[in-house]
């Protein structure tokens, strides 16, 4: 067991080493912008709709590949905190969301994206290298009282049966009346329509979702893969059109479904109508005769119309999953009631003062470190040295994996978080004081330190245990219950007491029997105490 967790620690510490891994530093170490806003006074809007806007706004930083941005909800504050990023205007762009949903009524089949790693990505208004086929449809929108019976696969804006058709392309194909080239900023002349801007790119060269719902505009579809993006026209209508007892549910013959009623009058039922009927008769302003639902620049939904008009209610149906059919739901309650959202501070954290913060962090950490392991090798001799070598497999273990998880899960280490781990050395060297004055006990009873090591190890295991215990439920508590700065901490106190429960068993236990067991050890004084040799009781 002893060379087993050796190998463990420095071979897993060697290989992140080499391969160039290593922790993620959060806003506080490495510098950023954190962002904080709250609904506009005044304004109405639903706690369903802050939730979708927390959602929108991580969606819009992880297109941009930010490393662990924090996003959190307080109340009705929204704060998010972006590290390593450096333009104060491109943070503000990437929090603003407006979160109204817009009935748009799709203008051209959508197209399969396909990036050309040789040459520069074209969208939105420009050739479109199409993958093999491009399909139209995505969901059926119909009454209840008539629901199409649809077999589908795919999900929201994905393919599904009926008037789908499927076009096989061949090399690159150009959509109709478009000119836009991405990445830029050049301005997209559509035949006969109004121009559309292209957005800028993220780090898989896609276009970032910017919505404007004045003007046609190439959109992506929300779930899609490989992406998928379609043309639509100007907004007819807004999501406040829909009464909020949007809700998923299984529909007959077409499996998970949303259904939604519609407000009385010109402010609901007649806007729908209007739309349905001129996307039923292919009208030039709906010539697919398909309706997106636009939340924040995604189409939440791209839906065949079935009916020319509808009384009350609507039913959306498709090869949706049901938590697929949830979201949906879910952006149409919240498009009833959109939070307008307004900024209420914007703060700055320089690279140079996240550097300051993370060499302060690193010296206060090492001389705490030394300053226990000094007392330890003082008090227990010999067996302080033990000490320092199982907090370097801890140090290596703990590495090894705080990378990993960076990598892998976007895990950040901030000034709490290293906090976490210094308070968890305490943890550590309290489980090796317990082992070590439950040895001293035997040995002072007049037992060999061979049997005395045994015995006093079995003995202190349980108080060990039990003590990482109760940090592990307070760090679960801390990390349950509370959002920001506190939840790394606990989250990075929770790890390193794990740690210390694996290193006490698999290292420590093994490193003291086998020290216990030979003569250099017998012939000196272990903690100050005067070894009995064997066979002669004091």
């Amino acid at each position: 067991s002893l060379a087993g967790i050796l190998l463990l620690a420095y071979l897993s510490f060697g290989i992140v080493l080499i391969a160039g891994i290593h922790p993620t530093l959060g806003l506080d170490l490495q510098g950023g912008v954190s962002v904080t806003q709250q609904p506009k006074a005044g304004s109405s809007y639903s706690s369903a709709s802050l939730d979708l806007a927390v959602e929108k706004i991580r969606e819009r930083v992880d297109a941009i590949g930010v490393a662990e941005p924090e996003i959190l909800r307080q109340g009705e504050t929204i704060v998010v905190n972006l590290p390593g990023v450096r333009n104060v205007q491109q943070a503000i762009d990437l929090v603003q969301v407006t979160g109204q949903v817009y009935l748009r009524p799709v203008m051209s089949e959508c197209q399969t994206l396909t990036l050309n790693p040789d040459t520069s990505t074209t969208v939105a208004g420009g050739s479109t290298t199409v993958a093999g086929s491009s399909t139209t449809g995505g969901a059926n929108v119909g009454s209840p009282s008539t629901a199409p019976t649809t077999t589908a696969a795919g999900g929201p804006g994905r393919a599904v049966s009926g008037n789908n058709t499927t076009t096989t392309v061949a090399g690159t194909t150009t959509l109709p009346g478009t000119t836009t080239t991405l990445p830029g900023t050049t301005t997209t002349s559509l035949a006969g329509g109004p121009s559309t801007t292209a957005a800028a790119v993220d780090e898989n060269g896609l276009p970032i979702p910017e919505s404007d719902p004045n003007n046609s505009q190439f959109l992506p579809v929300a779930g899609a893969d490989p992406p998928q993006y379609c043309l639509v026209g100007p907004q007819q209508g807004t999501g406040e059109i829909f009464q909020d007892n949007a809700g998923a549910r299984i529909i007959p013959d077409s499996g998970w479904g949303v259904t939604v009623d519609l407000r009385s009058g010109a402010g609901g039922n007649d806007v729908w109508n209007s739309l349905a009927s001129q996307c039923f008769n292919r009208q030039a302003s709906c010539p697919t005769g398909q309706i997106a639902i636009e939340l924040d620049g995604t189409l939440q939904s791209v839906a065949q119309v079935k009916e020319p008009t509808f009384a009350g209610s609507v039913q959306i149906s498709g090869a949706f999953s049901e938590s697929e059919a949830r979201t949906l739901a879910r952006v149409i309650n919240s498009g009833s009631l959109p939070v307008q959202l307004q900024l209420q501070s914007v703060q700055n954290v320089s690279p140079t003062l996240g550097k300051d913060s993370l060499r302060a962090a690193w010296v206060s950490g090492l001389v705490g470190v030394l300053l226990v392991l000094l007392f330890m090798i003082f008090y227990y001799r010999t067996l302080g040295f033990i000490v320092a070598a199982g907090l370097t497999v801890s140090g290596a273990i703990l590495w090894s994996i705080i990378s990993i998880l960076s990598r892998t899960q976007g895990l950040a280490l901030s000034l709490s978080g290293i906090a976490g781990i210094i308070v968890a050395v305490g943890v550590t060297v309290d489980s090796y004081v317990v082992f070590f004055e439950r040895l001293k006990d035997e040995v002072r009873s007049g037992k060999t330190l061979r049997n005395s090591a045994q015995r006093g190890f079995s003995a202190a295991w349980r108080t060990i245990v039990i003590a990482d215990l109760v940090s592990l439920i307070g760090a679960f508590v801390l990390w349950y219950l509370t959002v920001g700065a506190v939840r790394g901490f606990a989250f990075f106190l929770g790890l390193s007491t794990a740690c210390d429960l694996l290193v006490s068993y698999f290292f420590t236990r093994p490193t003291v029997l086998l020290l216990a067991r030979t003569k250099w050890m017998e012939r000196r004084k272990v903690m100050g105490i005067e070894v009995v040799p064997a066979g002669v009781v004091s």
